[in-house]
């Protein structure tokens, strides 16, 4: 951490009346955790969940790692989601503000939501539907696949949502891997003015043999054509205009499985991570709870997609079970504009904003290049906390969402978690923890942290190494569904003896405040002529040069002379330079990272695109940057990429 960075105080508007106001109360709340780790979470679980039995087993390690918490209690997410709001005579309240593509607008209330939920609840029902069974879901940002999620919940099936840009083939594996007997998806989705499929991509996904799916439950959200496959497929509303608007929730165990959702490994293999309903859902209030520090008036907006765990955490579950109000985006940040996000926190009155570093990162680059996508020229008064997610956000960006959307009065909380640990692990509280840009401080009250080499020694401040979780929490993967031995060898690896959750990534604490700064991933580690360093670390330092460079992805490609090679692929903040001009760019780069980190840092090889690959949800693909950068042909499945005709551009030494 650098000792040049400012510190950021936390404002006196933010300490007051906050729900952690104050590093002595989350000093306080650490030491309760320490005192009694068990007891810590037991009070949370009684004070945030509505239990249908209660519990008195808190933790059983008994098959360590396979942790159970809370597992004689009985709950349901959705009513802990809803049922709870409306008897508390909250029915009226605003839970989901929805903003279609084309900005039309939609509020739904929790009466309202609770009774679509209940209808597509006794819908899959009768279709046969019982506790147990999983159901992917293949949907829009939509209301509906919010009670897509809740239904499922409702009826205590298991879901597994899927991400509306990935291929048939990549859905044809999740459906295969869940044995899911039911699929809901909808005609097509709407991103920045365009139709996309998803019927279409749903059959091709289910044809021929290899599933179990027996109905497909569609949504009409276009009117697009689709192809009807009788008796498997029915519309949505059909379905539920005939049920009644109230359904019994199931009422199941705490382990029960909630929901599976895939995230990529070091394998090719898509893992299914398991979460739990009782120790998720908790975690999933408390950090939307402290984190953002939500309060019944707030208008909170998490701009995540519902098919990554962002979605589920801080759309789908935690805000709900707060009773909190929130916004819902159909569309992308740059349709029809690169000021949409800006004016959409505008017209909601939205208090609380959560987005990714890279989709900050291309706003920046808008906002230089067009007027009305600046945000000077909206109100962001509403404004009070903000937030990032999906990676480390470089101190450059930090500065600047904190300066042109903070209005330099907002907390950023730089939240560090997984899709694996199921909420926030490492996060500021903005009412509490001093702020330094590029870092994401502390732990998670509850959350035992450390960073430690490669035999599992915790290593002092300062020095590297390797980031771990010593000591279980509620929230935590259960296994990777139908291969536990993966997630053991995935998570509790035998180097350090099975006791410590391995996070896959590399950190550093500061000196003297202890705060985490994320190096990237233990893979994303480049050993360049014996030196070990973080790719973040390089991004960062290409980013910094602000008046270059708007976005920088770095990976490794195997080198004769040092081992590995470091390459650099750059989006500047003019055209895309060539020939000469190009390499004097270049060389300007290299002499930049010289200077910020050192000379063994220097990219050997920088490219320049006018974009980088990404996914549709705005993520950097950096295997298939790998392969660029090795020369390799693309082999993978590309058919989540935002613009696949870049890797050709970025493929284009200097």
């Amino acid at each position: 951490m650098s000792a040049e960075l400012q510190v950021y105080e936390p404002p006196e508007s933010a300490v007051k009346n906050a729900w952690v106001s104050g590093m002595d109360a989350y000093r306080k709340l650490c030491a309760e955790a320490e005192h009694d780790h068990e007891a810590f979470w037991a009070r949370l679980a009684r004070e945030l969940l509505s239990w249908r039995t209660p519990f008195r087993n808190v933790l059983d390690s008994s098959k360590a790692p396979f942790f159970r918490w809370f597992d004689d209690g009985t709950l349901n997410a959705s009513y802990n989601c809803l049922d709870r709001h409306v008897e508390a005579g909250l029915g009226d309240k605003t839970a989901i503000v929805f903003e279609a593509d084309d900005g039309a607008v939609t509020r739904v209330s929790y009466k309202e939501l609770l009774e679509r939920t209940c209808r597509l609840a006794n819908a899959l029902k009768a279709r046969g539907l019982v506790k147990g069974d999983r159901v992917v879901i293949y949907m829009p940002m939509s209301v509906e696949g919010v009670v897509a999620m809740q239904a499922c919940a409702r009826i205590g099936a298991t879901h597994s949502v899927v991400f509306g840009g990935f291929s048939a083939t990549s859905l044809r594996d999740r459906i295969a891997d869940t044995g899911a007997v039911l699929v809901i998806t909808a005609d097509e989705q709407m991103r920045g003015g365009k139709a996309l499929p998803l019927k279409s991509i749903v059959d091709e996904a289910l044809t021929g043999p290899g599933h179990a799916v027996r109905d497909v439950i569609v949504y009409r959200r276009t009117g697009g054509k689709v192809e009807f496959v009788a008796p498997r497929d029915k519309w949505l509303h059909e379905l539920v205009e005939k049920e009644p608007a109230s359904c019994e929730p199931e009422w199941v165990g705490a382990e029960h499985p909630l929901f599976l959702l895939y995230t990529s490994g070091s394998t090719g293999k898509p893992k299914g991570v398991q979460h739990s309903t009782g120790g998720y859902l908790l975690h999933a209030a408390l950090t939307t709870k402290w984190t953002f520090d939500l309060k019944p008036d707030d208008v909170f907006w998490c701009t995540a997609d519902i098919g990554w765990v962002t979605g589920h955490t801080y759309i789908a579950y935690g805000p709900l079970a707060l009773g909190g109000t929130e916004v819902v985006f159909e569309g992308i940040p740059t349709y029809p504009d690169a000021g949409r996000f800006w004016k959409m926190i505008e017209k909601h009155k939205v208090s609380i904003f959560y987005t990714a570093p890279t989709a900050i990162r291309s706003l920046i680059k808008a906002a230089e290049g067009t007027e009305k996508a600046h945000p000077k020229n909206y109100d962001l008064t509403s404004l009070r906390i903000l937030g990032t997610v999906g990676e480390p956000i470089n101190p450059a960006a930090w500065e600047w969402y904190h300066k042109h959307i903070g209005g330099g009065r907002c907390p950023i909380v730089d939240t560090f978690w997984q899709t694996e640990t199921g909420g926030h692990m490492i996060t500021p509280l903005p009412g509490a923890t001093p702020l330094v840009p590029g870092s994401c401080t502390l732990p998670f009250p509850g959350i035992d942290a450390a960073v430690v080499d490669e035999q599992g020694h915790e290593v002092p401040n300062g020095k590297g190494g390797i980031l771990v979780i010593r000591k279980p929490w509620p929230s935590m993967i259960r296994t990777i569904y139908g291969d536990p031995e993966r997630f053991r060898k995935s998570y509790y690896p035998e180097e350090f003896q099975g006791k410590y959750y391995l996070a896959g990534d590399g950190a550093i604490r500061d000196e003297k405040t202890g705060y985490f700064t994320i190096t990237g991933r233990i893979d994303d580690v480049l050993n360049v002529s014996g030196h070990r360093m973080g790719t973040m670390e390089i991004e960062s330092a290409l980013v910094s040069h602000t008046a270059l460079v708007a976005e920088a992805a770095v990976v490794g490609r195997p080198d004769d002379t040092t081992g590995e090679a470091i390459c650099a692929f750059v989006v500047l903040k003019r055209s895309r330079p060539t020939g000469e001009e190009a390499k004097q760019i270049a060389k300007e780069l290299r002499d930049w990272v010289a200077k910020e980190i050192g000379p063994i840092a220097k990219p050997k090889d920088i490219r320049f695109g006018d974009n980088l690959p990404k996914t549709r949800s705005g993520k950097i693909m950096r295997r298939l940057l790998r392969s660029v950068a090795n020369g390799d042909a693309i082999t993978q499945d590309t058919s989540t990429l935002e613009n696949p005709a870049i890797l050709e551009q970025l493929a284009e030494k200097n």
